[in-house]
């Protein structure tokens, strides 16, 4: 009787869905007499099919299989592995998860703005870099100093091993709620004790090359021969005020040429990729966009607000994905920007993030494919090779690769460079890429480009800018690999 209950309620829920999915399907119906009285007969009855096997198999496992099974955990599984068969970017993001979610997409958190390091040998979290305004900062806390207490709790007592991991997890958390801090500085033994009131921490997405002593970021990367320098670590809401700001600041000291380093950037929204490209074109296409269930869309660049008369160089490696590539791509084919580096990762789709649960919950579905305004295409798809065409080829001669070990040592290198110092250490790796990327730029600012040639791509139409708004909220995807979020607190 249980299972026969339990399958009636599976299928009076699913039967409620299906029916205000054929509502909706007959509500955006185009208004044609062809459309207007579609078949649904067959696709009614192979819905009800296919979800009493869903619904017999989930019954069959939660009644027999040989210990009890967390049936939420079932459905997520069950969930998952759907998205599994579609493509790599498509995923299910579950409650517990969606917070981590949203700050590795929007890089903002509540926290006490600190970025830290553990000290292994001695059992404490050593601040690398408060950020410029934050609690931490506001409360006097400084790089160097060593936190030993949090929420009157040593660190030296935490779980062995998970040290750092627990530590995040008190010190962030709801915006509003005060935690006390124990630290020590220098040499002495004496323990300060701080109350660091959370605030929604923002994380800068636009750096240089070295953090000034407040915190800001130098964007001069030479102040002698001029050359600006700009990182782009993801593509969040923020970063076209953030690049647009940057470059204010570079154009007012003088600029002659710019490096946008997009070495490692996994990505982020679609619309701020469009935003930055613009920032740099006078006009043409930016990216278009194709998917089964929305009409192509092109975005265009605007002459307003467009910043030109110096040359720019991308540089790129095989992390560099999906914005990354539109940003790439878009100045390449416009010939406003040379490509310095490694061939791209080669994603080439968007994903929407869907609330699921009212909210609770979300799944990211791919539902466009991208082109770059040449109209060739950037994802690289199952078993293509290097010899076919995907991602964004560095121009030619411009093509500098890392070995493995070359890019752990990059990656540390660039960990210490980012922790501000008042006598920044030499730099003891020799990165050939960006050492290619100046080459590069000194060679055009000499040959006198100005970097303000008209756009020879596609023509521009006005279809893209009249729906870039509308697709800036569902444009949204989460980066592929690990991010740096979890050594801010």
């Amino acid at each position: 009787m249980r299972t026969v209950l339990a399958r009636f309620a599976c299928l009076a829920i699913l039967g409620a869905g299906l029916g205000f999915w054929i509502g909706a399907t007959r509500a955006e119906a185009p208004a044609t007499a062809e459309a207007a009285t579609p078949d649904l007969a067959t696709p009614k009855d192979e819905y009800f099919e296919l979800m009493q096997v869903f619904v017999d198999t989930f019954d069959e496992i939660d009644q027999n299989y040989v210990k009890d099974i967390d049936r939420r955990q079932l459905i997520e599984s069950a969930i998952r592995g759907m998205l599994a068969d579609l493509d790599p970017y498509s995923d299910y993001i579950s409650p517990d998860e969606l917070a981590r979610f949203n700050e590795s997409v929007d890089q903002e958190f509540g926290g006490v703005g600190i970025q830290v390091r553990f000290l292994r040998e001695i059992r404490a979290i050593e601040v690398s870099t408060p950020l410029a305004g934050s609690p931490a900062s506001k409360a006097g806390i400084l790089a160097g100093d060593r936190i030993v207490e949090v929420a009157g709790k040593k660190v030296a007592d935490f779980e062995q091993n998970r040290e750092m991991e627990s530590a995040i997890e008190i010190l962030r958390g709801k915006p509003g709620e005060v935690v006390n801090v124990g630290y020590t500085r220098g040499d002495s033994p004496d323990i300060i004790h701080v109350d660091l009131t959370r605030e929604l921490i923002h994380l800068d997405t636009v750096l240089g090359d070295i953090p000034n002593a407040d915190g800001t970021w130098n964007y001069m990367l030479d102040p002698e021969k001029k050359l600006g320098y700009v990182r782009l670590t993801h593509f969040t809401a923020r970063s076209g005020d953030e690049m647009k700001k940057a470059l204010k600041s570079l154009k007012a000291d003088g600029m002659k040429g710019l490096i946008i380093d997009v070495r490692f950037n996994p990505g982020g929204y679609l619309q701020t990729a469009v935003e930055i490209a613009d920032q740099f074109l006078n006009e043409g296409v930016i990216v278009s966009t194709e998917g089964r269930n929305s009409r192509p869309v092109t975005r265009t660049a605007k002459k307003a607000g467009t910043f030109s008369g110096f040359p720019i160089v991308v540089l790129t490696n095989r992390f560099s994905a999906s914005a990354s590539e539109i940003l790439a791509a878009a100045l390449q084919d416009h010939k406003r920007g040379l490509v310095v580096g490694e061939r791209t990762w080669g994603k080439g789709s968007v994903q929407n993030t869907l609330d699921v649960e009212d909210g609770k919950s979300k799944l990211k579905l791919t539902t466009a494919s991208y082109y770059r305004p040449s109209k060739e295409k950037i994802h690289r798809f199952p078993g293509e090779t290097e010899a076919d065409k995907w991602g964004v080829m560095p121009n030619d001669g411009m093509k500098v690769e890392f070995t493995m070990d070359q890019m752990r040592a990059y990656n540390f290198e660039r960990s210490q460079r980012d922790i501000y110092s008042k006598t920044p250490t030499p730099s003891a790796f020799d990165d050939t890429q960006l050492k290619k990327a100046i080459e590069v730029l000194g060679q055009e600012i000499a040959q006198g480009a100005a970097g303000d040639k008209p756009a020879e791509a596609a023509p521009a139409t006005p279809d893209g800018e009249q729906k870039a708004g509308e697709e800036k909220k569902k444009a949204a995807r989460i980066p592929f690999f690990p991010t740096v979020l979890k050594y801010v607190m």
